[in-house]
């Protein structure tokens, strides 16, 4: 026992005296191998605790625990002179010229979609409108259902929906499902909020159609709201939009969750309703659908059809910022081709 513990304490000495001589990382990797390494002295005596009498473990185990932790302490130490050795080294050899001109950071752009959206967001919030966010991902419910679109209803196949593998959720078809859900937030009080946002439909990529395009849809709630409202704010969202002297129409159409419905149409802005390609010699571009809030929308989102009323509108923005900016193909939006966004 006396003969081991002699043995250590000579090892922790020689370790000291060996490291004197270390003067970098390999070294001092070779020194770290030899005196803890697996095949050292202090870590065979770990090893042979076992075999050792009851009595003498407590005195051998003490004495090689001394033992490792003088070589850890010193082993220590040693690196962290060898590590500011080198650092002081580098700054001697690596010179750095503070003399050069900075890289100056690039400076980014706004994407002509949310240029768009921007252009929306100022013209509503004129009027008092306010922002709603809603859900991208949607319930089936909200997607449909509350719309006036049970599961049995062919309207659903209007939209080329997008399924998830949970039952009963998708990828939402359109900004429309907000309607309901801030309408059973806010329920009875009056609504005027915009709700922009991405919707996705499964067709097919072409350069006038996108898996993902983004929507704004626009709803209005409250006591004797008519049919007159909803045309005086669009028409007046089409001249701030496209000049003063821009020309509206509506043309009656379907959807389920409005009642009376209708598109707005603005007369070309290319040739001034004479015919182009543009508006495909029709003089007239479609720029959103419209209609009154559908009774059975408004009692989904708490309302009492008999004493309120409401209109909605729906836009999407991509195609109308193809038009604004002449743009040839609406998949430029989301390439991120940095040749193409330094243009706005």
């Amino acid at each position: 026992m006396l003969e081991i513990e002699g043995k250590l304490q000579a090892e922790l000495a020689r370790g000291i005296e060996a490291l004197q001589t270390v003067a970098n990382a390999e070294s001092l990797e070779a020194w770290k191998q030899e005196f803890l390494g697996k095949k050292s002295l202090v870590m065979q005596v770990y090893g042979s605790m076992g075999k050792l009498a009851k009595e003498e473990r407590p005195i051998i185990g003490k004495a090689v625990n001394q033992a490792k932790a003088g070589l850890e302490a010193a082993l220590a130490e040693k690196e962290e002179g060898i590590k500011a050795a080198s650092q002081q080294e580098a700054f001697t050899k690596e010179t750095l010229d503070v003399t050069l001109p900075g890289r100056k950071p690039r400076r980014g752009r706004i994407h002509p979609l949310h240029l768009t959206l921007r252009q929306i967001y100022r013209i509503f919030g004129d009027m008092g409108f306010q922002i709603y966010r809603s859900p991208e991902v949607e319930t089936d419910d909200y997607n449909f259902t509350f719309l006036n679109m049970p599961p049995y209803h062919p309207a659903r196949d209007m939209w080329d929906t997008f399924y998830t593998d949970k039952e009963g959720v998708v990828l939402r078809t359109h900004t429309s499902p907000g309607q309901v859900r801030v309408m059973r937030e806010r329920a009875p009080e009056n609504i005027r909020v915009i709700l922009p946002g991405t919707t996705m439909r499964y067709e097919q990529l072409t350069a006038r159609s996108e898996i993902e395009f983004i929507q704004v849809e626009l709803l209005v709630v409250g006591k004797g709201i008519t049919f007159a409202d909803m045309r005086g704010t669009l028409n007046d969202f089409a001249r701030r939009t496209f000049g003063e002297n821009a020309r509206t129409r509506l043309r009656p159409s379907f959807f389920p969750f409005t009642e009376p419905s209708a598109e707005m149409d603005v007369e070309c802005f290319v040739c001034g309703g004479e015919g182009c390609g543009v508006c495909k010699g029709t003089g007239w571009l479609e720029i959103l659908g419209c209609g009154m809030v559908h009774p059975t929308v408004l009692r989904y989102g708490g309302y009492d059809p008999e004493v309120y009323s409401g209109f909605a509108a729906g836009m999407g923005i991509d195609r109308s910022t193809l038009m604004r900016y002449h743009i040839d193909d609406i998949r430029h939006f989301r390439n991120n081709d940095i040749r193409f966004l330094e243009q706005f």
